[in-house]
């Protein structure tokens, strides 16, 4: 197969991330793998789909490290290839990464990827899917059950009325990742509502949602699968994510540690209530946080944590996800054997 993975910046992956991971898998399955930039599309005259695109050399590779440093190194090859006739084109770009300069990348992957799909190009996560959630409303089209109380404003004085119904909110940016502008509020910290309102508002509207005490152990990271929880060798792809000092943030990089993840019937029901959804959405690969019993959000751009699912569980998930995608493909293939002529016939 001829699969490549869409990113922010080719020069700004690191080994440890999930997309290196896949790709890694990909490369070692026997698959012609690519890692294409936000700023590597073009859309031709002929009204073909290209890219500027990075192959590592074909070798086996034992790291993520190797694999990476050969890609980028001299003996890297970047070719400019014809997007419409890959297999797969998995979108692993994060919109919320691309502030000005560059907000022109935003849409970037959703765009040339919708395109790629005329010709029957496997594109993961479904373009149309992605740009519904393109911001945290997408989470309030989700079951009511799972989610905490939460308003969507800009209004000072509906955020105050809130936060003296519920008592205890977090405030966060609407568009965002990471845990970047989250705020902790309470009826006493009111008077510093004002500042708050104001540092987040620069960039949009404001989530205003109720906090939940058992965040103090911190989020569970589930990653489902074509709507279903991963499971490979009776584990789950999944991981905790938990506080570290006062921070009330859970996320790695804002200081959180990780853990090993018990997944209960709880975190299971909560899969079970938003799988139709991500099915009707095509969210082939996505990652819940939860935290007791509610979800605090689904991530479907570039959810990251493979890594530490299997430093946890002892299992290679990188290789279940491949498969699943040599899967697609094979399906899409005999679809179009076995099914083309037949819709032709009926035109």
């Amino acid at each position: 197969m001829q699969i490549a993975f869409a990113v922010n910046d080719v020069a700004t992956e690191e080994s440890q991330y999930t997309t290196i991971r896949l790709a890694l898998a990909a490369s070692n399955r026997g698959h012609d793998v690519y890692l294409i930039g936000m700023g590597d599309f073009a859309y031709d005259r002929d009204e073909a789909v290209r890219a500027r695109a990075w192959r590592a050399p074909k070798s086996k590779y034992k790291t993520m490290e190797s694999y990476l440093s050969e890609l980028r190194g001299p003996k890297g090859l970047r070719e400019r290839i014809t997007v419409d006739e890959l297999d797969v084109l998995m979108l692993r770009n994060d919109p919320a990464g691309e502030n000005s300069p560059r907000s022109w990348a935003k849409m970037s992957g959703i765009n040339f990827g919708r395109v790629a799909m005329r010709h029957g190009v496997v594109v993961l996560n479904d373009p149309d899917g992605l740009m519904q959630a393109i911001n945290k409303m997408y989470f309030q089209l989700f079951p009511p059950e799972v989610r905490p109380q939460t308003i969507i404003t800009r209004d000072r004085k509906e955020i105050r009325a809130f936060v003296d119904d519920v008592g205890k909110v977090v405030l966060k940016p609407l568009q965002g990742s990471g845990g970047a502008g989250v705020f902790l509020m309470t009826r006493d910290m009111l008077p510093n509502l004002n500042q708050m309102v104001e540092s987040i508002s620069r960039d949009g509207y404001i989530v205003v949602q109720e906090y939940l005490p058992a965040a103090q152990e911190g989020d569970t990271r589930l990653f489902l699968m074509n709507g279903v929880p991963l499971k490979h060798k009776g584990k789950y792809c999944a991981f905790r994510r938990v506080r570290s000092g006062d921070d009330m943030r859970s996320n790695i990089h804002a200081g959180g540690m990780k853990a090993q993840a018990q997944i209960t019937d709880e975190h299971l029901r909560l899969a079970e209530m938003v799988r139709p959804k991500l099915v009707q959405d095509g969210m082939f690969l996505v990652g819940l946080d939860i935290v007791g019993d509610k979800l605090m959000e689904i991530n479907v751009f570039s959810p990251g944590g493979i890594g530490s699912a299997r430093q946890f569980e002892k299992v290679n998930f990188a290789h279940v996800i491949v498969e699943a995608m040599e899967r697609k493909v094979e399906y899409m293939k005999f679809y179009r054997r076995n099914f083309a002529n037949v819709e032709m016939a009926m035109l």
